[in-house]
């Protein structure tokens, strides 16, 4: 379709392949302004009338060979009329859809690979609606499952990544530890022997971790000195498993935080951590529920036609080996293994102190254990968002009986701990009650994990302390908010995406590397992070 203005701007000519219409000016003058308008509207309603035309064309009725003709088809459209054929149409169409959406699809049905395929099928084989339609549903139904598996299939890989052991991690103990057995200075007392008094001193902040992760401590340790006004009030009491021991105490005795003070201890040097005293450890290491829970298929019995992806990687990240270990059970036993301190906090190792934390130490717990940040509000919808109802099954009649599923959740990971007062109450003995119910009921009142009991145990003994003292989710949330990152005074990377792992979110793992010491020989020699 083409206009054409005469040069004398007399006369306008709108022509198409079939039609020409000639619109003549009268000689009266017009001002310009009229017809530069005139134009513009004319401009504008073409276009459409091409579209509509095409349309028209396209749906097979009969072609029109005059602009009347052509008037009388379009008149409706623009009045927001269809005819009757129209109607019917999407009527059957509609109908066809719904005889298709009910009956299974054909055993042997051959699916197209693609949209392309599938229109050139149609011409081949001339379909009629009905066909389209099924083998359209079909196509739908196995992409979604297709879908669905692989989402499915990367959470379990995710998985597998979040329990392994980097490379580079493993060869940094390993070359720690043959250090310790060759270098007597790795060997060397910690601290050395007149700070020993320091270890038991209330007028110190000592902050306790429990680790077998040597690069994770040195970061957690790191960051609290660093972030410190006074890092000559801070004493570290590292815990750790026989196996890392001897790697652990290398590391710290090679590389000094002074002024701070760090000891390093196994949990076979604690005198009361023995079978007598946690009888309930052994039973979660041996229950061959536990066993088969962990070490097992973690897909075998899980219906995952009925469950959501984010509802799988809660449940695979609550069967982490991390919860059958000793260490991630010892923070339950603080009153105890540390008898001549008052308050400590209890720090978990994929956390990153930002901020001087001192101030902890000031903080009014009215009376109670606990203080730790709740985590049923907050911005993050997600990441705050938890009630009792999150962590325990709410059919079965004990924990329905004594819980309120919506009660607010707190959080592990930063958590002052108020030892004067805990050796007052019961909180181990109701942790451990708990504990072997669960393990009596095959695990049905929650799945494992350290939180769920404690959160019971500690029921009334929790005190709510700002939530900028602890931010979580950095583990599996990658929407967090960096500039709520930076003003954080701990960053915790709970969940599978550890900045160590290559799964790790790379925009948030700047905040973790940037305590870790690349310049230390046995850094680089294990390519860490590289």
């Amino acid at each position: 379709m083409q206009l054409q203005i005469s040069p004398s701007m007399r006369s306008i000519t709108i022509s198409s392949s079939n039609d020409l219409m000639k619109i003549k000016v009268a000689p009266r003058h017009i001002s310009y302004r009229t017809l530069f308008h005139t134009i513009l509207i004319l401009a504008f309603l073409l276009p459409f009338v091409f579209i509509v035309t095409a349309l028209v064309t396209l749906e097979g009725v009969n072609k029109c060979s005059s602009i009347d003709c052509l008037g009388r088809r379009l008149g409706p459209r623009f009045l927001a009329r269809i005819d009757d054929s129209e109607q019917r149409l999407v009527r059957d169409f509609y109908k066809i859809l719904n005889e298709v959406s009910t009956p299974d699809i054909p055993d042997g049905l051959k699916l197209p690979a693609s949209f392309r395929q599938l229109v050139s099928d149609m011409k081949n084989n001339h379909y009629d609606a009905k066909t389209f339609s099924l083998v359209l549903r079909a196509m739908i139904e196995k992409f979604e499952r297709d879908i669905r598996e692989s989402k499915f299939a990367e959470l379990m890989n995710k998985h597998f990544a979040a329990s392994s052991i980097p490379k580079g991690i493993h060869c940094l103990s390993l070359r720690l530890t043959d250090e310790y057995t060759s270098n007597a200075h790795a060997r060397r007392q910690l601290p050395s022997p007149e700070l020993l008094p320091l270890l038991s001193d209330n007028a110190y902040h000592h902050f306790v971790l429990a680790t077998d992760n040597i690069l994770a401590a040195s970061v957690v340790v790191s960051s609290a000195v660093q972030s410190s006004s006074k890092p000559e009030k801070i004493v570290f009491h590292v815990i750790t498993d026989k196996k890392t021991y001897a790697g652990m105490h290398s590391w710290f005795a090679l590389n000094s935080v002074a002024p701070a003070i760090v000891e390093v201890k196994s949990v076979h040097q604690f005198d009361w951590l023995t079978r007598e005293n946690v009888p309930v450890l052994e039973a979660v290491e041996s229950h061959h529920v536990i066993r088969n829970y962990y070490h097992g298929n973690h897909i075998a019995g899980a219906n995952l036609s009925e469950t959501t992806p984010r509802r799988f990687a809660s449940k695979l990240q609550s069967r982490s080996p991390k919860y059958i270990s000793l260490l991630n059970h010892l923070r339950i036993y603080l009153p105890e293994l540390f008898p001549n301190l008052d308050k400590v906090v209890f720090l978990d190792d994929d956390i990153v102190i930002q901020r001087d934390l001192s101030p902890l130490w000031d903080i009014d717990l009215h009376g109670k254990v606990n203080g730790a940040v709740e985590t049923c509000r907050g911005e993050d919808e997600w990441v705050m968002s938890k009630r009792f109802r999150t962590y325990f099954n709410f059919s079965h009649p004990l924990i329905s009986q004594h819980l309120d599923p919506e009660e607010c959740a707190w959080a592990y990971g930063m958590n002052i701990f108020d030892l004067r007062t805990w050796r007052k109450t019961n909180i181990r003995e109701t942790y451990h009650s708990w504990l072997k119910a669960n393990l009596k009921s095959n695990l049905t009142m929650w799945k494992l994990g350290t939180l769920p009991p404690a959160l019971i145990a500690f029921k009334g003994h929790v005190q709510a302390i700002d939530s900028s003292w602890h931010m979580l989710g950095l583990g599996y949330q990658s929407k967090t908010n960096l500039e709520n990152v930076k003003k954080a005074a701990v960053i915790h990377y709970n969940g599978q995406s550890k900045p160590w792992l290559e799964i790790g979110f790379e925009h948030l793992r700047p905040f973790w590397t940037k305590y870790v010491n690349y310049s230390n020989d046995f850094i680089k020699s294990c390519h860490i992070l590289e």
